[in-house]
């Protein structure tokens, strides 16, 4: 398989100082800081990199699984909500699905949709804050 690389360096406090993240790839860089972070400045976080690389993990995922049972599927958009709350601690993350396979029956797409929580690679890096799934067959 692959192995993947991206780096962050921070210069400065804690709340006065701020910080570079980039990928690997060289497809993103970006700044982040304290307000980034933990207030609502510019910039972004790493809970925020986190929720997109959980939504994109278990988007293809979810459509590896229906591809394997014979559905094509159109479209699957997801949402990852992480919420960090005091510790600081990532407590949550909500994943919200819509997913547009034809043919595909509701009770199939709830049991394919839980597989890939439970399964894509980044839920099971991320095993210990709880996840949720909203999963919606449109």
């Amino acid at each position: 398989m692959t192995t993947r690389t991206s780096s962050a360096e921070w210069k400065g406090t804690l709340k006065e100082g701020a910080g570079t993240m980039k990928l690997g790839s060289g497809a993103y860089e970006g700044p982040f800081t304290f307000a980034s972070r933990f207030e609502s400045g510019p910039g972004t976080n790493p809970e925020e990199l986190i929720g997109a690389a959980h939504a994109g993990c278990f988007s293809m995922f979810l459509s590896a699984l229906l591809t394997k049972e014979g559905f094509t599927p159109t479209r699957i958009a997801t949402t990852a909500t992480v919420h960090l709350t005091e510790g600081p601690t990532i407590s949550l993350i909500e994943l919200d699905c819509q997913a547009e396979v034809p043919g595909l029956s509701e009770e199939t797409f709830q049991e394919k949709a839980a597989a890939a929580k439970a399964n894509c690679p980044v839920s099971k890096a991320l095993a210990g804050p709880e996840i949720r799934l909203v999963a919606k067959l449109v």
